[in-house]
């Protein structure tokens, strides 16, 4: 079994599902998750996890993502994006200089209405399944950050621009949420993912890309070890002697590990734990109150 993550490339009219039901078939394994969905329509990275790194997947969610988005104002639609109904139409009477103000207003955190068109599930139906039913609810704001915004091309009435975002943020939405602030409306035309977390586009693969590793025997050699997403945390290597703590995955004082550099641990921190022969064997918390690491996810 191969055990890893491999940077996707997923082109248009893919459903992330579809990239990992592709994979399957390619590598002929069935443990294979993506991280996070990616609109049909959208292409770009999208990091998927093989093995044992599945155990992986909903951390990689939680990363930073940046985008290249296009957004076409004087247009509402059901899905915010321009594959659904048009809603609405309006004419365009800002400035640029308006334009480019109110994209750049949304810098910072702010409350952001999920889209009826996405995968969050709520009585335990997706907002997605229940929309097309032409059922619409009501859904709680979620605390987003635009951490940074950069304007591409602004060509009225659509205007090219850069985006970093955290977990959960819907450019979709943010496009619409744009079109109301300049009370026109808007709509998301394409979308490009362009990172997540240290995954980035340039070093993405297509499925097309990977049957050819796979045929030539080189997939191996592209795909990344669990423990390289996890570089920016504090590592440690437990002690001989206390494997077996280890092999158990029981709780592990600081007695009990060597850390790689000085650190001054906070509560909570994650950490990068390899065993006495420096193998990755898992990510643990600190306990301050306990002075010990427990277990997060383990990777034997």
């Amino acid at each position: 079994m191969v055990n890893g993550i491999i940077n996707i490339y997923k082109e248009a009219g893919f459903t992330s599902h579809d990239v990992v039901a592709k994979l399957r078939g390619i590598v002929k394994q069935k443990k294979i998750g993506h991280t996070g969905t990616l609109d049909p329509d959208a292409t770009g990275v999208l990091p998927v996890c093989l093995g044992n790194a599945t155990k992986l997947c909903d951390m990689l969610t939680d990363k930073s993502k940046e985008y290249e988005a296009c957004m076409l104002l004087g247009v509402t639609t059901d899905t915010q994006d321009m594959s659904g109904k048009v809603l609405e139409n309006k004419q365009v009477s800002c400035t640029q200089e308006e334009a480019r103000e109110a994209v750049l207003s949304f810098i910072g955190e702010y409350d952001q209405i999920p889209p009826m068109y996405s995968a969050i599930k709520v009585n335990g139906k997706k907002l997605y399944e229940l929309a097309r039913n032409g059922i619409e609810i009501e859904r709680k704001p979620r605390r987003v950050e635009i951490s940074h915004i950069e304007i591409l091309e602004c060509s009225l009435p659509e205007i090219h621009f850069r985006v970093s975002c955290s977990k959960g943020t819907y450019i979709r939405a943010l496009c619409a949420d744009i079109g109301d602030k300049l009370g026109c409306g808007a709509a998301m035309k394409s979308l490009i993912r362009i990172r997540v977390g240290t995954f980035v586009i340039e070093e993405a693969w297509k499925l097309s890309e990977v049957e050819k590793m796979v045929a030539e025997g080189k997939l191996l050699e592209h795909v990344i070890a669990p423990d390289r997403v996890f570089m920016e945390y504090p590592k440690v290597k437990v002690k001989s002697v206390f494997e077996k703590a280890l092999a158990n995955g029981n709780k592990l004082g600081l007695n009990q590990v060597t850390f790689e550099k000085e650190n001054t641990l906070q509560e909570g921190e994650l950490i990068r734990v390899y065993n006495s022969g420096d193998i990755f064997t898992g990510v643990y918390t600190y306990m301050a109150e306990e002075k010990c690491l427990k277990p997060y996810k383990m990777f034997f």
